[in-house]
């Protein structure tokens, strides 16, 4: 027999007649994560809205996957989302709960449902947490041109309103012909699977090409696992690493939200164990250690512990692992006051690596730090006693103004927001899961919230973005199974502001009957930047929910706005707590309570919302350099003070 001939291979290779849309969903269903053995589905659900530009596409497809359709018994869950914004921010706290090893997709119309996942996909990104974004597109083919909700560009005729999705996507393609989405897919697969490079990934679908059929070759729909890695150090970037360690006499860990994704928090707390350098953390990297490890000094930067920011204004040696070094991090630059300071960062990407001129150590959290302990350990390296005598008595130092700030000395008075959280502290274990994202609660939590457990704190501050909490709580709630009553507490804090940015995914709450303890702090106004406005000269403008007053400002009586009855509206439980006593008693009812149960609580006004402590480190944000209101004058003059301080570390 004579031998068969590539052309005649390819007609007899055994296909599949699918449209565009079916296929995908189809090699979706099929893509697996793997990591220290354990396998994920990559793509385990997907959210949906529909519209004239995916319901004939995406949407029937994931009819047929829901029914085992297309001669498979792999299926595609489909979950119903209310804005596609939310749909983003649902599908972010799933991947970040489930460790970055599975995640959702998201399916939009074309337009302002494409346009709405702009926020989402930011957020993703600048958070490295993988979500597949499948807007709807306009036709490839052009029948009509415009079509409806076409953003026309006289100037180009290749450009869509998914174009936005370019800069705020780890990879993005338009699939403009079937056979073109083999490539495309596979190259969304690699990034969302990769540790370094994962983020928002967006496969623009145009609507033609998603109902248009095609022969697909059956290898494109076989299992295929994506192996997520751990890349060791290298052996010359060990050795400066393991040096600069050894040197230091008051070296700081920062860390950031890469000990959470290594799963590295047991790896850290040998590395401590072992040299008994303090732990600061970022917003992210809260967790990384129990509040009551010994070496657990707390948050670091503006919205930091005394502790942690006065230890890192000594330090000589700064060991970040996984942390990319914003802003409220380092204090805008001003936080690392020794002359002789060096840094060292531990990052499983170079550009984060290399961060203020430190020595790089491009690996793994995980396999940098165990490279690190087995490296040290042979050479007798831990801190002078006496530094280790200076953290833990600060610490406990500490530890005395978060009681004095919990304390709740009136139980029928109005409680504080920090006494909220305080009664909330008393109510949690290590189960419980704490999410929030924008306004004074992140910095409240930051410098005094107790985390028990390496997931319990989940705020996103890398875009702290209002309206995130109740979305991501849904994604938290689904990653770890909950159902009715069943599955751990995870309670969405939220301030009137954020609430009223987008609290529509309540009904997909209770659509699921999953158990969403949603906290409610009513302090009518923008509370962070009320704050903020005031101490930069803005007296407040435009932060306050109230009535306008004669001069046109809005001074007068708080707005009759009832957020607990919108609550309740939209299918939630709802407990009102006007006290202390109140609120004791709602939140452990709430806690115990079967399906979603909404706490509403009105608290101090804003000028009181965050009592003490005050902010440990300075935060920039410029200010008017001329002005004519003493408010302003004076905050320029306390300006120029603090920039003064700052340093660029080369």
């Amino acid at each position: 027999m004579s031998p068969t001939s590539p052309a005649s291979t390819m007609r007899t290779r055994s296909t599949r007649r699918l449209t565009t849309a079916q296929a995908l969903v189809a090699f979706l269903a099929r893509q697996y994560t793997e990591r220290d053995g354990r396998r994920h589905r990559l793509i385990s659900a997907t959210w949906g809205i529909f519209g004239h530009g995916n319901v004939a596409g995406i949407g029937q497809a994931l009819v047929e996957a829901g029914h085992g359709g297309n001669g498979t018994a792999y299926r595609m869950p489909y979950l119903q989302g209310r804005n596609e914004q939310a749909m983003v921010h649902a599908a972010v706290g799933y991947a970040r709960q489930s460790g970055r090893l599975s995640a959702h997709a998201v399916t939009t119309s074309i337009g302002p449902g494409a346009t709405n996942l702009v926020t989402g996909a930011a957020l993703a990104t600048i958070n490295h947490l993988p979500v597949l974004l499948l807007p709807g597109d306009t036709f490839a083919t052009r029948p009509a041109d415009p079509v409806l909700q076409q953003l026309e560009v006289p100037y180009v005729g290749d450009v869509s309103v998914n174009d936005c999705l370019r800069p705020v996507s780890r990879y993005f393609d338009r699939v403009t012909r079937p056979e073109a989405l083999i490539p495309a897919a596979l190259q969304a697969m690699r990034v969302l699977a990769d540790p370094a490079e994962t983020g928002a990934v967006t496969l623009a679908l145009p609507q033609d090409v998603q109902a248009e059929a095609y022969d697909w070759p059956e290898e494109f729909f076989a299992e295929r696992v994506w192996r997520v890695r751990r890349p060791a150090p290298d052996t010359a970037e060990l050795e400066a690493a393991v040096r600069a360690v050894r040197s230091a006499r008051r070296p700081l860990i920062v860390a950031g939200g890469g000990v959470r994704h290594s799963a590295a928090e047991e790896t850290l707390a040998a590395f401590t164990a072992a040299t008994r350098i303090p732990v600061a953390s970022t917003q992210a990297g809260k967790g990384a250690l129990r509040h009551d490890h010994p070496a657990d000094v707390g948050g670091i930067g503006h919205t930091g512990t005394a502790t942690a920011d006065e230890l890192a204004r000594t330090a000589d040696l700064v060991i970040g692992v996984g942390t990319r070094y914003t802003d409220f991090t380092t204090a805008s630059g001003t936080l690392f006051e020794n002359p002789a300071v060096r840094f060292l960062n531990l990052n499983i990407t170079g550009f984060d690596a290399h961060k203020l001129a430190a020595l790089p150590l491009v690996a793994d959290a995980r396999t940098g730090l165990e490279a690190l302990t087995s490296a040290l350990a042979g050479r007798g390296y831990r801190i002078d006693p006496a530094y280790e005598t200076e953290y833990t008595g600060a610490k406990e130092a500490w530890e005395e103004q978060v009681e004095a700030s919990f304390t709740t000395p009136d139980p029928t008075a109005r409680p504080t927001q920090t006494q909220v959280l305080g009664l909330l502290d008393t109510l949690v274990t290590e189960e419980d899961i704490l999410i929030n994202a924008a306004g004074s609660l992140p910095g409240d939590l930051h410098k005094l919230w107790r985390t028990r457990s390496r997931d319990q704190y989940h705020v996103e501050y890398g875009y702290s973005c209002m309206g995130y909490e109740i979305p991501a709580a849904i994604g938290v709630l689904l990653a770890t199974g909950a159902q009715g009553h069943e599955g751990r507490p995870v309670w969405a804090l939220v301030g009137d502001g954020t609430y009223l940015m987008n609290p529509t995914e309540i009904v997909t709450a209770v659509q699921e009957n999953l158990p969403l303890r949603l906290l409610i702090l009513q302090n009518h106004g923008y509370a962070s930047i009320g704050g903020l406005s005031e101490a930069v000269g803005g007296e407040r403008f435009g932060t306050a929910y109230r009535h306008r007053d004669a001069d046109g400002g809005f001074t007068g009586p708080p707005l009759p706005v009832d957020l607990a009855a919108n609550a309740a509206s939209l299918g939630m439980r709802v407990l009102r707590a006007t006290t202390v006593d109140d609120l004791r008693k709602a939140l452990a009812e709430a806690r115990s309570a079967e399906g979603p149960t909404c706490v509403y609580v009105e608290t101090e006004t804003p000028d009181t919302v965050s009592g003490p402590p005050p902010a440990q480190a300075w935060w920039d944000v410029p200010v008017a350099e001329t002005a004519s209101r003493p408010a302003a004058v004076t905050a320029r003059e306390e300006y120029d003070r603090r920039v003064a301080a700052r340093r660029h570390h080369l």
